[in-house]
């Protein structure tokens, strides 16, 4: 048995990579670290019974992560993490709107345009107000809730025009809003120095959104998130709930780890999606609508593998309750390789991503 793990290509040491890395050795199991940029990249690939490349979000990643993968699952028959039903729409919420609701899964009512022209049309006699989303983007960082058709016309005409990078929304109410306290300013321009001293600048790594615009109902009252992540026959759920005067949850770090508080309406449903949609993992966020449904609002194959661990147990697909804390980096090894026998070693709570 070996296992390949691709190397993290913005930060020397990862410690959600060392999670696979250490479960794996302490089990006596053979693993290897992988860099496409190796001339013998894919001699070595033959060798492997597993190849995980957990990518993120930086446009780069994704380039890669879509070339490859695909070629090492569909054509080397080598079984990969994530494989391609799990990751080809992580990190662009069109591509999750159009998959589930294609599907008829309940999803946040969404409105996309590809053309100005028709954005503009619609957004005549559109219900203020809704939330605008760059289709990629983590942690609320590109959601801002448009007011009325000023603001409205202001981001579809920039959108079809010189584009935005990630976290760049020109409107006030994004989570990275301009601070004009001195400590605040120089804190932050300081940072931004030296990380591109240290050559740290990921800025470079966004490519320009642009020529669409996602735009998504509005729905009041949720004052928090139900997150359902997914992973084989586990559910592990927690509750986020939103920041201080805001409407998002997403990135709060305000988490309710109270598993009597889960709707298992939620649960049941990100079994059922999973299981249709053959995702090997698989994070949900619910939201409830104007009439108490719970909905999907996105969703993402990779997470923060902190706030799985301190989970207090699992539902299994029967809803039966499994307690215990465990890393979503062993459930997918145990799942990947077919050792139900697998250990969890004693981790030490790292960084995450």
């Amino acid at each position: 048995m070996k296992v390949g793990i691709h190397k993290d290509n913005y930060r020397e040491e990862c410690e959600f990579l060392k999670c696979y890395e250490t479960i794996l050795k302490s089990n006596g199991i053979d693993c290897i670290w992988l860099d496409i940029n190796d001339q013998e990249f894919w001699v070595k690939l033959k060798e492997l019974d597993l190849f995980i490349f957990r990518w993120t979000h930086f446009d780069n990643d994704r380039n890669l992560a879509l070339t490859i993968l695909p070629v090492i699952e569909k054509n080397m028959n080598i079984k990969v993490f994530p494989d391609y039903n799990t990751c080809w729409h992580f990190d662009d919420k069109i591509k999750q709107y159009y998959l589930l609701t294609s599907q008829g899964y309940p999803f946040t009512k969404c409105w996309v345009f590809w053309e100005r022209d028709k954005a503009l049309e619609w957004l005549k006699n559109a219900k203020y107000p809704f939330v605008f989303k760059l289709k990629v983007g983590a942690g609320s960082s590109n959601v801002v809730k448009i007011e009325n058709e000023h603001d409205a016309k202001k981001i579809t005409n920039t959108m079809f025009g010189t584009g935005v990078k990630s976290g760049n929304l020109p409107l006030k109410n994004t989570t990275d809003e301009v601070d004009f306290s001195l400590y605040k300013y120089l804190r932050k321009t300081g940072k931004k120095i030296i990380n591109r001293i240290n050559n740290k600048d990921v800025s470079v790594l966004w490519q320009i959104e642009k020529n669409y615009v996602l735009f998504q109902e509005f729905l009041p009252n949720n004052t928090f998130d139900t997150r359902i992540t997914v992973i084989g026959d586990r559910a592990f759920g927690f509750r986020r709930l939103t920041r201080k005067n805001d409407f998002r949850a997403s990135g709060s770090g305000n988490i309710d780890y109270d598993a009597s508080k889960i709707d298992l309406n939620c649960v049941k449903l990100a079994f059922k999606i999973s299981k249709e949609l053959g995702f090997q993992s698989m994070a949900y966020d619910f939201l409830y609508n104007q009439n108490m449904e719970a909905e999907i609002c996105e969703i993402s194959y990779t997470y923060q593998d902190r706030a799985i661990f301190k989970c207090s147990g699992f539902w299994d697909n029967q809803l039966k309750w499994h307690e215990g804390h465990f890393w979503p980096q062993y459930c997918q090894l145990v799942d990947m390789l077919g050792m139900h026998d697998l250990k969890q070693p004693d981790i030490k709570l790292g960084k995450g991503i």
